[in-house]
């Protein structure tokens, strides 16, 4: 019983806490933990990006092109290769990253912002706040994602920002009809109800008995959007409509090199393989949260 007991006590005889059980079935899922490892490499290379590119990625080096003017293949002192300037791929790919996850948290970020919003208000509020607030998603709904963000993409002048604002625009649409169905549920539940019929206010309500509930949506809305909102950025940024040169983007890196693709596949192979491994990485992250947290909310 003694050392039952030992067993939870830490140093100095205080108790140690246990870690949540949907945190040790994430840990369990080999698939969440190869995500996680995946993004934590995404988010270490790009904000050490000045550190570990070991070329300037914007210099035009004299030795970087072939005497016929060709990028050159892998080789040192340019391991990934050079573009069709004789700039270093790899110090372009590294800092490539920056550009798509700063665009990826920010849009996403500002995707499940809005989709909370509109989702709370239309579940909670009902009546004719419902009625407009899903119509008008129901519109968005209609327009296919990519088309509308080249539409606005086009028409507002291209920059990091605006590419990160049109993202936003038109990814919040899903997480707002998930989150209004989460709230009419929620909302019918008796503690809800309990709090009405006492009296409590609109914002203690929300704030206080809704909001907590939809944590775990959120999480994983912010985790697996993130992987959406890279792809969006790259075919943006590969159409002309993106983050604009001379700022590395990985979509961007190829649309440049579109004249190479047979001569120069490498300009090809390690920007894309970049997008492909960090959009696998968040998905992986993403369903590996929602498997852990839905079991957690079923039990």
């Amino acid at each position: 019983m003694a050392s039952g007991n030992a067993a939870q006590l830490g140093v100095g005889g205080t108790t140690r806490r246990e870690r949540p059980k949907w945190l040790k079935r994430f840990f369990a899922n080999r698939s969440a933990v190869i995500g996680l490892a995946g993004v934590v490499i995404v988010v270490v290379v790009s904000l050490l990006a000045p550190v570990i590119a070991p070329h300037d990625p914007a210099k035009q080096y004299f030795d970087g092109l072939t005497i016929e003017g060709s990028p050159l293949p892998p080789e040192r002192p340019f391991w990934f290769g050079t573009d069709l300037l004789g700039r270093d791929l790899l110090s372009r790919v590294i800092f490539g990253a920056r550009i798509s996850l700063l665009v990826g948290v920010v849009a996403n970020g500002a995707a499940v912002l809005i989709g909370l919003v509109v989702g709370v208000a239309a579940g909670y509020f009902r009546g004719v706040t419902e009625t407009i607030l899903m119509r008008v998603t129901d519109v968005m709904t209609a327009f296919p994602a990519l088309i509308l963000a080249i539409a606005l993409a086009a028409i507002l002048r291209p920059s990091l920002w605006i590419v990160a604002l049109v993202i936003a625009l038109v990814n919040w649409v899903w997480i707002a009809r998930a989150i209004y169905a989460q709230v009419l549920s929620i909302g019918r539940r008796e503690f809800v109800e309990a709090a009405g019929a006492l009296g409590v206010g609109t914002m203690r309500t929300l704030f206080k008995h809704i909001l907590p509930h939809l944590v775990s949506t959120l999480m994983v809305f912010g985790t697996l959007g993130i992987s959406t909102t890279v792809l969006l950025e790259a075919s943006l940024s590969f159409l002309g409509v993106g983050v604009q040169p001379p700022t590395p983007s990985w979509g961007g890196i190829i649309n440049e090199s579109q004249s190479y693709f047979l001569n120069a596949p490498w300009l090809v192979v390690f920007p894309g393989v970049a997008i492909l491994l960090t959009s696998l990485s968040f998905n992986l992250l993403g369903e590996g949260l929602r498997d852990a947290l839905d079991l957690a909310e079923r039990r």
